[in-house]
């Protein structure tokens, strides 16, 4: 079996990109990460790429003078690795059209609720709020509408009485670190074909 060849870009501490390499240390996982990106210098992601055996590269966008610029250097360095499938995990930045459409298809992202519901960011008090009965996470392909994608995957869980968005994230995430691998799966496979919205 040829494995597809997947990055991950990230932000932050990389929780999710843990998760995707350790999926793939399975001989049996239809995906091998070939590389870890990140658009903030000293992530702390980066570090656990690296310990993994698995090249990175930071390429933070304060340092070209236009978008553009930047994300035609993070295609270079993903092409550079032969990449095939591109996952983001926390990474802080909205993409442009003309990027997502360079990886349609192959771009996906992990969004911690269940969408359409809870776009955006503070999901979690934003579930709460608005008394949510259910909430989780969704696996869906990138788009130019941001969380707007096609989704692939969903987990969900309860909304508890006593929850906190502290308590509802940390049970949410766990759940994101289940899904994502099996997203993958699905797409590096051939469960998870392209339908444009």
């Amino acid at each position: 079996m040829r494995k597809k060849r997947v990055a991950i870009l990230i932000s932050g501490r990389g929780s999710n990109m843990a998760a995707l390499i350790e999926a793939a240390r399975d001989p049996a996982y239809p995906a091998e990460i070939v590389g870890v990106l990140s658009n903030v210098a000293g992530a702390g992601g980066l570090e656990r790429a690296a310990r993994a055996g698995i090249a990175t590269a930071t390429l933070a966008q304060q340092t070209f003078a236009a978008k553009a610029e930047h994300e035609a250097a993070v295609t270079a360095r993903l092409e550079a690795w032969g990449v095939e499938i591109v996952c983001l995990a926390g990474y802080m930045r909205l993409l442009s059209a003309a990027f997502v459409e360079r990886w349609a298809g192959r771009l996906i992202n992990i969004h911690p609720s269940l969408l359409p519901a809870f776009k955006g960011l503070d999901t979690h008090a934003r579930a709460l709020a608005a008394g949510a009965a259910e909430h989780g996470c969704t696996v869906h392909f990138v788009t130019a509408e941001m969380d707007g994608g096609p989704v692939i995957a969903q987990a969900r869980i309860k909304v508890l009485g006593n929850d906190t968005p502290e308590t509802l994230a940390a049970r949410v995430l766990l759940e994101e670190h289940r899904l994502y691998p099996e997203a993958l799966r699905l797409l590096a496979g051939d469960g998870a074909p392209y339908r444009p919205a």
